[in-house]
């Protein structure tokens, strides 16, 4: 006996892309996504370089993400250690994480993606270069495919236990911190060597690293851009353009 054959048009979609008109596209993926992450249950896993196109949902600070935090939704995110410092991701990540987000870096991140409840995963899909030259907004594709899903919430997995934490409640500024020290983990941070953080603070290359050295032990930190890292972590950086 034949059986019959299923309505497809009843099945979920496996693939969605949320697509939109150049005039409104920022604001209905944004909006569309928004809706995905306010069905969100258990958990939101959040991967970002923080450097996608101008107006890419994925890889966007949200409200939704503060108000299901609030509700007790798990979210565990995965940013570049860079974000610690960069003007205005590093106070947002400070609010996430006051909320209860759990917050790590690590030096680079993979992917750019957003897995809702291990249900399904939001990443950004590139276009090419619009007429003026700069890079196009890029679509948003929604995979409910288990292959997919499952190959970023493990890789995910994976990164996490070697990912550093990023705390909500910065600690005080130790006393005897002075403004070289802070200009010192600022250049750290940046990634600058030895000899040119010497010539920006008008020092010798041995004070440097005897500067670093005693750093590096009060941080419990294992490299110099850690340290810069974990120093504005802390707070200790802040105001050190004031003093």
């Amino acid at each position: 006996m034949t059986q019959p054959l299923p309505d497809l048009r009843e099945a979920p979609p496996r693939l969605a892309v949320l697509q939109g008109h150049a005039s409104c596209q920022p604001v209905s993926r944004h909006a569309r996504v928004t809706a995905k992450l306010a069905a969100a249950q258990r958990e939101v896993l959040v991967v970002s370089s923080l450097c996608g196109a101008p107006g890419d949902p994925v890889t966007a600070f949200r409200r939704i993400d503060h108000a299901n935090l609030r509700r007790g939704v798990r979210y565990r995110m995965l940013f570049p250690d860079h974000a610690r410092i960069a003007a205005g991701a590093s106070q947002r990540l400070a609010q996430l994480a006051q909320d209860g987000a759990e917050i790590r870096t690590m030096p680079t991140v993979p992917v750019e993606a957003l897995v809702v409840d291990r249900a399904f995963a939001i990443v950004p899909a590139e276009r090419q270069g619009g007429h003026d030259g700069a890079a196009d907004v890029a679509d948003v594709a929604v995979f409910r495919l288990p292959s997919v899903v499952g190959t970023i919430t493990e890789l995910v997995e994976c990164l996490w236990p070697s990912a550093v934490p990023l705390t909500g409640n910065p600690r005080p500024r130790p006393a005897g911190l002075d403004r070289r020290d802070r200009d010192l983990l600022s250049l750290l941070s940046a990634g600058c060597t030895d000899e040119s953080a010497a010539a920006a603070l008008g020092v010798s290359v041995r004070t440097v690293r005897r500067m670093v050295s005693s750093l590096m032990d009060r941080l419990g930190a294992r490299s110099r851009f850690q340290a810069g890292a974990k120093a504005a972590d802390r707070g200790w950086l802040e105001g050190a353009a004031d003093d």
